[in-house]
């Protein structure tokens, strides 16, 4: 294995390149470890157009599982996240994201409007105009963070 590191001020942010033949447990463990640390500064890990990009919680619309991988929605963008969906549940949770769905944890704090829908389940529409169903079993508990501003470890 080679490491080429370039330090070099005209980078804005820091990205994390991995080139090789085939994915084996010696890159799992890599990428496992660079997500721990990134969880530590408080940012995600994820790739894009196989590059691996740093996520700012702040960002992130919501976070949700499909066809047994985990995507990060940034506006139109849609980064893989390299965890499972409960892990990523877990990191954000200090940021204000909550279980949404079985598939779905969602950012309260980018929340432009929500409205009922007649199965009683809540469309939440984002800012960056995402759009994201909330399941009738999660819709109390949001509203109760949305309206008193409390956290589920609270009581």
């Amino acid at each position: 294995m080679k490491v080429r590191i370039e330090v070099d001020a005209k980078h804005e942010e820091t990205i994390v390149t991995i080139q090789a033949k085939e994915w084996t447990e010696e890159l799992a463990a890599i990428v496992s470890k660079l997500q721990q640390q990134s969880a530590t500064t408080g940012r995600l890990m994820g790739v894009e157009n196989e590059r691996t990009v740093l996520l700012e919680p702040s960002e992130i619309d919501f976070v949700y599982a499909e066809n047994r991988r985990v995507l990060a929605a940034q506006g139109s963008n849609r980064i893989e996240l390299r965890m499972k969906l409960y892990e990523a549940e877990e990191l954000l949770a200090p940021y204000r994201f909550m279980r949404f769905s079985k598939s779905v944890i969602g950012n309260i704090e980018r929340i432009a409007r929500f409205e009922l829908m007649f199965n009683g389940n809540l469309c939440v529409h984002y800012h960056s105009g995402n759009k994201e169903y909330v399941s009738r079993a999660y819709v109390a508990e949001l509203k109760k963070r949305l309206v008193l501003g409390g956290d589920k470890d609270e009581h």
